[in-house]
């Protein structure tokens, strides 16, 4: 249910855990509709002490923006919240990412020293996102002291697809669980498949990543709902707990 470009490794592991892997992406990303912001920014990224990005796309898609353009200050630090983004941004050549050991959301990242107030205080942070999110991140960092600016760099948008896609392997008894890794995607689920699509749907067991996921889950009609750990791998783990299957690396 995640963006197509980031589901293929996923998908990958689960065939080779046993299972089969239904790609039906209900997010899609593309880059920002407006570019002026992010060419500003690439002429002021001195100006700043600390880059977070909120995504792997948001790293990938700030990057190939801005790399090309310019390099990358040496004294602006990187950081982010997941194993993907960290794994994207070492692909670009950053040897040090600040990022959460545990912990998966901007709870996790406000927890780290280097997000303390005495850390980040007078210190000047841009937040490197899609268009819209969560402003706990950015809020906490104001409340201690540090100036936020946000750059949007990429766009979320409800895919354009056939609902059979999903509903006719549904009606067959094929599909035995749905991966959640986003409240959008949840609501967007909603919006792909209508009233009777989702009706459908309903009695499949959900794989939520986070919490706030499964809430949004109950909230749509599911009610056998796992909540796994976050990241491919704990995501990984509960199917082989649920099913039974032989967990591969």
């Amino acid at each position: 249910m995640r963006p197509r470009e980031q589901a293929g490794s996923l998908c990958e592991r689960i065939r080779a855990a046993g299972g089969e892997a239904l790609l039906f992406p209900v997010i899609a990303v593309g880059p920002a509709l407006d570019s002026a912001p992010l060419e500003d920014i690439v002429g002021r990224l001195d100006d700043f002490d600390l880059a977070f990005f909120v995504s792997p796309n948001a790293a990938n898609y700030a990057m190939r923006f801005i790399l090309p353009r310019r390099a990358w200050p040496a004294t602006l630090k990187v950081a982010t919240v997941g194993k993907g983004s960290e794994r994207v941004l070492r692909g670009y050549g950053f040897e040090h990412v600040i990022a959460p050991a545990d912990g998966f959301d901007s709870e996790a990242v406000i927890a780290l020293p280097e997000f303390a107030a005495e850390a980040v205080a007078g210190r000047k942070v841009l937040i490197l996102r899609g268009d819209g999110g969560r402003e706990l991140l950015a809020d906490t960092l104001r409340e201690r002291g540090a100036r936020v600016e946000y750059v949007t760099c990429y766009r979320r948008f409800c895919p354009d697809a056939d609902p059979a896609l999903l509903l006719q392997p549904v009606a067959r008894g094929e599909v035995d669980g749905l991966l959640l890794t986003s409240s959008e995607g949840v609501r967007n689920l909603r919006q792909m498949l209508g009233a009777e699509g989702l009706a459908a749907l309903l009695p499949v067991t959900v794989f939520a990543t986070h919490p706030r996921i499964g809430a949004q889950a109950r909230e749509a009609g599911f009610a056998d709902i796992v909540e796994t750990p976050a990241g491919d791998d704990g995501l990984m783990q509960a199917l082989v707990n649920h099913f039974g299957w032989s967990l591969k690396q």
